[in-house]
Parts: C-alpha cells; structure tokens; sequence
C-alpha cells in the first residue's frame, strides 16, 4: 500500500514512518522540516520537501491509497500569542488537504488529534464521550479539524480515524539499527526536560506544584511510549471505513506523577538529577489520565511499555544525540 505520511520527519511521524516502512508499505513523507529533520527520514522511505499546501497535491497525484497526517503546529503557549497561525496552519492546511485527496480520489485518513480537545475534564479518566472544552488556540485548532473530518465523512464519503494522546516519550528502535526520538527546538515535556539536565551536569528541574489532591502531592500525567502510539495508528489504518469517522483515546489508564517521573529519571540515569519544587501553575488540572477502553476493544490495542521503558529510550536517544557528530 503506498501510503502518505504529512510531518514524517518528525518525532511520531517519523516512529509512525517506521513502523509502515517495517511492515512492507510504500511510504512517501511530506515535511517542510520547519520542525522536523532530514535525518529522521526512515529508511526505505520517499521524502518530499514541501510544505503541506504546495506538496500534498504533488505527491497524491503520484498515486496514494490513505494518508497519515501528522504535520501541525503544536506549542500550546504559542497558539495563545498567535492564534491566526494555528488555525491557518492547523485547520487551513487540512482542509486543503482534504481537498487534495477528494481530487486525487484518496479515500481513508488517519489524523494525529489531542486530547487538548478536551480541555480541563470533568472527570478522570477521559472517555471520548466527555465534552470537548478546549482551553487553547491549538486544542481548539485540532477539535476543528476533527470537526471538519466528520463532515467530509459524512458528505462525501472518506473513512477517518482520529487519535487523541497525552504525554508521548521515549524512542524508537528502528530495525536496522538507528533511532528515532524526541528533538524540539522548544522542548515543553517533562521527560526531556530532566534528562537535558542530567545530560548537563548542572541547574535542575522544576516542579510545578506538590499540593495537588494526589498520592505525592504532585500533577498526575498520562504516558505513552511513542512505538506504542505508532503501533496504534497502523491499527486505525485499517479501521477507516467509507463515511465513517471514528474518534479514540490512547492513554496508560493510569497516569504518573511529576514526582514518579523524576525518580524514574533518576534510577535509570543513576544520577541525583537536582529539582526545586515551585508553585502551581494556574489551569494546570490535577489529574489527565485518558480511557483506551473503546480502542482496546474495537481494534485490541493497549499500551504494552511502562514508564521506565520510556525513559530508558529518551535517555538512549538523548545520549545518542550528544555523541552523534
């Protein structure tokens, strides 16, 4: 099957690329590397530098039976100081998308969404009923374009999948040898973010807030390994049914705490990584934890790897990068 993948070259674009190429796909990526890499590329995979609305066109017109499409702006602190560019970028870009493929006759899509579609939850864990309240210009961006899917579903006949995650980590180990893993110019996730201080030797991480109604006082997050979620959209792949657009949660069903996650940073590290705990940050919830329960058993997924599995990856990735020349 020769499939697209828009914002392939970067970190769960690329995993998802992967994952496809390993399975025996014909795989094209679309990316304007304006955040991805070149050397994130799979191998076995095409590449196309272009940004979506000048490449999409080109590449389907080559001849595409189902689009992966990853490509999006996705700094939450950003779409609040310029909204326009998420939605032009997020919303804009997709519908020309879509457009594409309704001329270039490409019937099936699965779309990276959020689960800042949701907002702050009334209640934990997150079924795909609860409802959506985004807080953000890029929550909100991404609930448009899922809004969007379920018309082109129901007017003109695609098949959409749209999966919404959490917190991704960890890397990937791609059969030949090489991995794939997390690089932001602005890195926002926790993870990362200890282990770049680890990597240092110097300053420390910040926690926000240890007063929160949980078992250690810290925020309680949903994890999930980036080759579990990937593994999961080959499964939405062939769930795309004609003018039916599905919507699932991925997540751990449990969730970690701030805390749990720096001490696992710290027992796979073997270092004493120095944090300073600081005050809340406002609208930050106490507890996202995400219901998989309508995925695992519709398609029989479920998250296979814990977190110190996660950070275990990063942290080979992380120390990759640092000796890659």
């Amino acid at each position: 099957m020769r499939l697209l993948v828009t914002g392939g070259a970067g970190y769960i674009g690329s995993v998802v690329a992967s994952q496809l190429v390993a399975a025996g796909h014909d795989v094209v990526i679309l990316d304007d590397l304006s955040t991805g890499h070149a050397d994130a590329v799979p191998s076995g995979a095409d590449f196309v530098r272009a940004d979506l609305r000048a490449g999409a066109q080109q590449v389907l017109a080559t001849g595409v039976d189902a689009v992966f499409h990853f490509a999006a702006k996705s700094l939450v602190a950003e779409s609040v100081a310029l909204p326009s560019l998420y939605w032009e970028h997020n919303l804009g870009c997709t519908l020309a998308l879509l457009d594409a493929m309704r001329q270039e006759g490409v019937g099936r899509i699965v779309f990276s969404s959020t689960a800042a579609t949701y907002g702050e939850p009334e209640s934990v864990p997150i079924a795909e009923t609860a409802p959506p309240r985004p807080t953000s210009p890029y929550g909100a961006s991404k609930l448009a374009v899922d809004t969007a899917l379920t018309e082109y579903a129901r007017l003109h006949g695609i098949g959409a999948v749209s999966l919404r995650y959490f917190n991704v980590a960890g890397s990937h180990l791609e059969s030949a040898g090489g991995r794939l893993g997390e690089r932001h110019t602005t890195e926002t996730h926790l993870i990362p973010n200890i282990l770049a201080v680890a990597l240092r030797g110097s300053g420390e991480i910040s926690i926000f807030g240890n007063d929160y109604p949980t078992a250690d006082g810290t925020c309680v997050r949903d994890y999930l390994h980036v080759s579990d979620l990937a593994a999961a959209h080959l499964l939405a792949l062939a769930a795309c049914e004609p003018g039916q657009h599905l919507v699932y949660n991925l997540g751990s069903g449990t969730g970690f705490s701030n805390s749990e996650v720096l001490a696992a940073c710290r027992e796979v590290t073997g270092l004493d990584i120095p944090s300073q705990m600081g005050p809340r940050r406002p609208g930050d919830p106490a507890v996202l934890i995400a219901s998989s329960e309508r995925i695992s058993a519709d398609l029989g997924w479920r998250a296979e790897r814990g977190l110190r599995d996660m950070v275990a990856d990063a942290w080979a990735f992380a120390q990759l990068m640092v000796t890659t020349p």
